[in-house]
């Protein structure tokens, strides 16, 4: 009797010891900021979302009410070689492709020319030139599949980054956002990527940290089936061999308060967090910071001019000023123990 109690105790000992083993509670937190110095960003960051997923909490939050929207470009990966990459892909498309420049449209081939003239000579880009550059990416790749524009996007970001050692354009990730990310999911948040780049662009870099399509808003060209001609949609239908076609038609510019009304057309609800980099993404931040429920917003100031391309006193005046309008502000010099990772070294660009 008790040789089979023994036994029966040693087994009830196992399979508890094999769920706790198991129980989140009982494991080890792990450490989600590794390349992350200590800084007020970040314990906020922390405290927040600690208070938030507190059920205990007055200020917590259902999960599928934890919504987070990221700014792509200088937010999470980097925008200056020399330029933003969508910026740099056009250039290179109308001035460069042997495919294509000799085919492309004045217009085109003007914007593609401001950016250089402005990255090379630093002449001032146009008046407006966030429009001037949509209507241009608009046309340079209009005839191109969805498919054919996701390889022509990605052969580009295999490039090295022009400024960079020992990187590509694609792999030019901010490498403690990441992390970021990965706490925000840990803890039950859903989050998207609402840039003012092209939608497709940013699917095609994105792709490469897990981020799904969508949950992908930017900057849209208007669709249509390779089969349909001028035949209006609601009247075609699409058939199984046909393919998706950009056309040349712009339908939005994805900045500024467009991002907030491209979030409730998409996600239908008010984020809680959000995160960006420049004065294109307040209006993102400030309806943010409108929701009932407990909300945050942070920036990030390009300041270190040692391992990026930075212009630290701009920064600096950048960072005081989203302090004062509510922003937590992370410092890429004082916040980040690296930006892209080891063996990555700034240097200068090349043309």
């Amino acid at each position: 009797m008790r040789k089979h109690f023994l036994l029966f105790f040693i087994a009830i000992t196992g399979i508890l010891a094999g769920c706790n083993k198991n129980d989140p509670e009982t494991l080890a937190p792990k450490d989600y900021f590794t390349l992350w110095n200590d800084c007020e960003a970040l314990t906020a960051l922390q405290e927040y979302v600690q208070d938030v997923t507190n059920p205990k909490s007055t200020n917590y939050i259902k999960e599928e009410d934890r919504i987070a929207t990221f700014d792509m470009d200088g937010t999470f990966v980097g925008e200056l070689y020399p330029s933003y990459f969508e910026y740099n892909l056009l250039e290179y498309r109308a001035l460069d492709d042997p495919a294509y420049k000799d085919k492309a449209p004045e217009d085109v081939k003007e914007a593609a020319q401001a950016i250089r003239d402005f990255v090379r000579n630093g002449k001032a880009l146009p008046s407006g030139f966030d429009m001037i550059h949509a209507r241009a990416a608009a046309k340079a790749y209009a005839g191109m599949t969805v498919a054919q524009f996701d390889a022509y996007v990605k052969a580009y970001a295999a490039k090295p980054a022009n400024g960079f050692t020992g990187m590509t354009y694609g792999e030019s990730f901010y490498k403690p956002m990441l992390e970021v990310f990965d706490y925000l999911k840990a803890n039950g948040f859903t989050y998207y990527v609402v840039s003012g780049s092209d939608r497709f662009i940013v699917r095609a870099l994105v792709e490469a940290i897990g981020i799904q399509p969508n949950r992908v808003i930017g900057m849209d060209v208007k669709l249509q089936s390779s089969g349909q001609g001028d035949e209006p949609g609601v009247n075609h239908t699409y058939g199984k061999e046909e393919n998706l076609v950009r056309t040349d038609e712009l339908i939005i510019k994805n900045l500024k308060t467009n991002k907030v009304l491209q979030i409730q057309q998409e996600i239908g609800k008010t984020p809680v967090l959000s995160f960006g980099n420049s004065g294109g993404d307040s209006a993102m931040h400030n309806f943010a910071l409108s929701n009932s429920l407990k909300s945050a917003a942070f920036m990030l100031i390009a300041d270190d001019d040692a391992r990026d391309h930075a212009n630290r006193e701009k920064a600096l005046k950048l960072g005081q000023q989203w302090k004062e309008a509510g922003y937590h502000v992370i410092s890429m010099r004082d916040d980040f123990k690296t930006i892209y990772g080891p063996g990555v070294k700034k240097v200068d660009f090349v043309f």
